[in-house]
């Protein structure tokens, strides 16, 4: 069998894994999550060990510490994927919700009922947790999921979807509802791409490079965000002390994510009586700062911003400065380099801040609240697979209800087309 035969049988193995979750009750899939749970609670020597063969292997690949570190389970890990699963089968499901209903003079009643989207297709890299997470959100919304997780974490990823499919299985779920591309070859993706009318959705969980190249290699939907080049602006008639907290939090909190601050844009109104402090703050907790004239001029120990620097997504503890002739020029600025996915504005003055928010066009826009704060979680989501900054179909952080579309629904009584 060559690699495209393998994963068209795999991807209609997950078609009849989706027809399954078609007819499962609620009760049935909240009963095959709390069983995965515990499965894979039980199963954490078996895990650990399988999951050391890849750290091994990473380490002689000469693979970083922080790689390293996102591949390993240990039992604190596993005891939160279990967690995870648990969280999910307690959400409400948004399967069958009939989220509005109208009558027509014929006297038809015309409504929109939330359902599965089908088969939703996953590609994702190093971390494992990924493959129970994705699995209990695209569960719980009655899709299957087919996932192909990175070479690196391969042997972890096809112990924890065994786990999963056995737990299934016993709920009287087909295990096709959860189906693993169990081969490293690049060539399975493209492959994988091709399969319009069986998979109905692909969403990719990693680094620009592996997104944009999904993208652009894909026949099926792709929802995805490229990265995170988030910003903060200050405005004039900010709250100094608020502002200080919300940046110093969107930058340090947790550098690494998507959603932490890249660029703090600082109205020039207020400018000296603020960044001496905040940028102190800063260099204090390890921020290598760069400053665009402006703010050299405020604060000299820092080197200059190039242009390009200002479309970077750092993901580390650094930090672009710019100061602004105000609101309008920070707009302009966000609009120019800014990625779409979430920007703040620290201000008291009510007409600025709906401005901002009618104005900036971002996946998630904030009024006097950290950019880290854009996370399913965080919004009451109970949970997310990721945060879309496209536009149709699902924008922003992506949970229960984003994993789902609506169909028309029509209850009549003879009623004819005349």
């Amino acid at each position: 069998m060559n690699i495209r035969e393998f994963i068209i049988n795999k991807a209609m193995e997950a078609k009849e894994g989706a027809r399954s979750l078609a007819r499962a009750s609620l009760n049935q899939k909240n009963k095959a999550l709390i069983k995965m749970a515990d499965a894979l609670k039980g199963s954490a020597g078996y895990l650990i060990a399988e999951n050391k063969k890849d750290t091994e292997y990473a380490e002689n690949k000469g693979l970083s510490k922080a790689l390293v570190d996102r591949l390993t389970l240990n039992e604190k890990r596993i005891s939160e994927m279990s967690d995870g699963l648990i969280e999910v089968a307690q959400l409400p499901d948004p399967v069958g919700e009939i989220t509005k209903m109208w009558q027509r003079p014929n006297g038809m009643t015309v409504g929109r009922m939330r359902v599965p989207i089908g088969v939703i297709g996953i590609i994702y890299e190093a971390r494992p947790n990924v493959t129970a997470d994705a699995t209990s959100l695209c569960l719980k919304a009655g899709n299957a999921v087919m996932l192909r997780g990175g070479s690196e974490a391969i042997n972890s990823n096809k112990a924890i979807v065994n786990i999963l499919r056995d737990a299934a299985k016993a709920e009287g779920i087909y295990e096709g509802a959860v189906t693993f591309i169990d081969i490293s070859d690049r060539e399975a993706i493209i492959e994988m791409l091709k399969l319009e009318g069986i998979v109905d959705l692909i969403i990719p969980r990693g680094g620009e490079g592996l997104i944009r190249a999904v993208t652009e290699n894909s026949r099926i939907p792709v929802l995805k965000h490229y990265k995170g080049v988030c910003h903060v602006f200050v405005d004039r008639d900010a709250d100094l002390i608020m502002a200080e907290e919300i940046c110093f939090n969107a930058k340090v909190q947790r550098p690494g994510t998507c959603n932490a601050m890249e660029t703090m844009l600082v109205d020039e109104a207020t400018a000296e009586g603020f960044l001496p402090k905040i940028l102190k703050r800063f260099e204090d907790a390890g921020v290598e700062l760069r400053g665009c004239p402006k703010t050299i001029a405020i604060y000299p120990e820092m080197a200059e911003v190039s242009e390009e620097g200002f479309y970077n997504e750092y993901l580390d503890l650094i930090l672009n400065v710019k100061v602004v002739k105000d609101m309008d020029e920070a707009m302009n600025h966000i609009a120019k380099y800014g990625s779409a996915h979430s920007d703040a504005i620290v201000t008291m003055n009510y007409d600025k801040a709906m401005r901002f928010l009618k104005e900036v066009d971002s996946s998630a826009v904030f009024v006097n609240a950290s950019t880290r704060l854009n996370d399913g979680y965080q919004f009451g989501l109970g949970a997310e697979i990721g945060i879309s900054t496209d536009k149709i179909h699902a924008r922003g952080p992506m949970g229960l209800e984003e994993l789902t579309c609506t169909k028309f629904i029509v209850f009549g009584s003879g009623q004819l087309r005349e």
